[in-house]
């Protein structure tokens, strides 16, 4: 969200901004709200100026009393109760203003980052750099549930049955190595300098509205009924809610916190469930990492967090690359946003895995996380990160490491947590 003092004095660059995220629908909506700032300012000008003169009238009041002057006194006391029914008024009439200025300010969309492309939509995000060489194998590699089930790791059907489309059961190794990728990606990122942490998996309505845009939370959240909560779509919701209404001294920043949990997602719109897949589910785990940090550091870190994804991909193998989402690309909180997306032997072309963002200032100032520092007190930069995520990195796993002979070799820095074992053999 934006500082309506921004707005006030680049109506322009706001606009433009709007522009370049193909969203003109909106451009009528900087103008509203600055009729209603307006307004706001006038109504708080008007109240200061009534309460003055209140204080002044009943100092009158009592003057007029004391030399006898009851009448004068009762006509003071009149413009009183006038004076308090408009200040009542004008409260009234600020609050609905307030409210409907809040309403557009978390509508309208957050500054884009100078650097990021200008392009509709993800069609034309663009590619920045790749890490490994792609492999196509002269053997065929099956789709991913088929690989999958030829482990036994794999029931879609009885899933179907007990909770619909969108979920699965995971068995025997396939369900070892994906517990074996989680607890991995969780000690990489200790021994990168993160606090693990394990979040509430369900969060508040203010804490929603306070990471998200309106169009992500309809098209993602699940809300709980009967009770002001929502199972959360990622763990970053919760992690940057932990800060929520919080001030903390620059001494305490940056603070980096590495996540694991399950996330549930409606996956409303235009790419709907698969049947036979677990590409694009209704559940999955997660290991997630935030950053809290001061602004002029939120660049660095956006930085070290995708490189942190890289690393952990490349150590198990699998070749990935970095692609800069465009502007139409970007959610409305987003400054800046770059997917890592890993390499599919079996489609010969990339596939999204994960993906990084610096939101600035916009999630902090929904929620109310300030920094103090020496020159007074400001918004913290948030930025978060997917570490990993299966199932869907299972199918780069497995697609990258399958063997000729339809087993999967373990790669090196996951045998730890596979029990030393070099390969999974299937079943069938």
């Amino acid at each position: 969200m934006l500082d309506i003092k921004f707005v006030r004095t680049n109506p322009d660059i706001v606009k433009q901004n709007i522009k370049n995220k193909f969203q003109d629908s909106k451009l009528p909506l900087v103008d509203e709200v600055l009729e209603l700032d307006k307004r706001n300012r006038e109504i708080k000008q008007e109240v200061e100026a009534l309460r003055a003169e209140k204080n002044k009238i009943s100092k009158n009041i009592g003057s007029m009393m004391a030399q006898g002057k009851k009448d004068e006194a009762e006509t003071l006391k009149k413009k009183v109760t006038e004076n308090a029914d408009r200040m009542e008024a004008l409260s009234a009439e600020e609050k609905e203003v307030e409210e409907k200025i809040k309403k557009i300010m978390m509508t309208i969309p957050n500054i884009i980052d100078p650097s990021v492309p200008i392009g509709k939509d993800d069609s034309e995000n663009v590619e920045i750099e790749r890490f490994g060489d792609p492999v196509i194998p002269e053997f065929e590699i099956p789709y991913h549930t088929e690989i999958m089930e030829s482990f036994s790791g794999i029931d879609l059907d009885s899933a179907r049955k007990v909770a619909g489309n969108g979920f699965y059961y995971l068995m025997g190794d396939i369900a070892r190595l994906h517990s074996s990728v989680i607890a991995y990606a969780r000690d990489f990122m200790i021994n990168r300098g993160f606090t693990y942490c394990v979040p509430p998996f369900m969060i508040r309505s203010n804490v929603v509205t306070g990471v998200m845009s309106f169009a992500e939370m309809d098209a993602m959240m699940y809300k709980i009924e009967g009770e002001d909560l929502y199972l959360i779509g990622t763990s970053e919701h919760s992690m940057i809610g932990k800060f929520i209404d919080t001030l903390l001294s620059e001494e305490e920043l940056p603070q980096t916190l590495t996540s694991y949990s399950p996330c549930f997602r409606k996956e409303k719109g235009a790419h709907g469930i698969e049947e036979r897949g677990v590409y694009r589910i209704h559940q999955f785990e997660k290991q997630e990492m935030i950053v809290v940090c001061k602004p002029e550091e939120s660049m660095q870190w956006y930085d070290k967090l995708w490189k942190n994804t890289v690393d952990l991909f490349r150590s198990l193998d699998i070749p990935v690359r970095t692609l800069e989402c465009c502007s139409g690309d970007l959610a409305d909180l987003k400054v800046k946003s770059v997917d890592v997306e890993a390499w599919s032997p079996r489609q010969k072309k990339y596939f999204e895995v994960g993906s990084c963002s610096n939101l600035g200032d916009a999630q902090a100032r929904r929620l109310g996380i300030r920094v103090k520092g020496e020159n007074g007190k400001y918004f913290a930069h948030t930025l978060n990160n997917t570490v990993v995520a299966p199932p869907r990195m299972l199918i780069a796993f497995l697609e990258n490491n399958l063997q000729a002979d339809g087993s999967v070799k373990i790669p090196e820095a996951l045998r730890p947590y596979m029990g030393g074992i070099a390969k999974i053999t299937p079943k069938k």
